[in-house]
């Protein structure tokens, strides 16, 4: 069970926490900032942004960075994700995070995409991957 509910002020810190994120991202050669906040089951809630590298390849997403500094400490439970950068639209996850995303589920966690005025839309890590790969395929 949640430490909280997520009511719309909880999303709404973390569409904040999300964009004050993406103010830490290392983008010198894209200049594109993402920033990403994720809120644990037990109410820690994890900041990342996007970390690029001279070899593209090597380049991490804001959301894998998240998910990484969450998992590592331990927690494996989340209630939702946000997603933020500087786009005036909303901005979704790459193919890659959302695969990534999905290996920790549940398949129904809300996940938050925002625009620059710290609006937001709601989805969950399926409607951004329908028919998810899983270990068991």
């Amino acid at each position: 069970m949640p430490a909280q509910e997520l009511t719309q002020e909880v999303k709404q810190n973390l569409v904040n926490l999300a964009m004050q994120a993406k103010d830490r991202s290392y983008s010198p050669y894209s200049k594109f900032r993402v920033g990403a906040a994720l809120l644990t089951e037990d109410g820690t809630l994890f900041q990342g942004g996007n970390i690029e590298n001279a070899s593209f390849g090597a380049t991490v997403c804001a959301e894998r960075t998240t998910y990484c500094k969450a998992i590592s400490e331990g927690h494996t439970k989340f209630v939702a994700l946000a997603v933020s950068s500087d786009e005036e639209n909303y901005i979704s996850p790459c193919g890659i995070c959302r695969q990534f995303i999905s290996e920790f589920g549940p398949d129904d966690l809300p996940v938050l995409l925002s625009n620059t005025k710290g609006e937001f839309t709601e989805t969950t890590i399926e409607g951004l991957l329908p028919f998810i790969f899983r270990l068991d395929h």
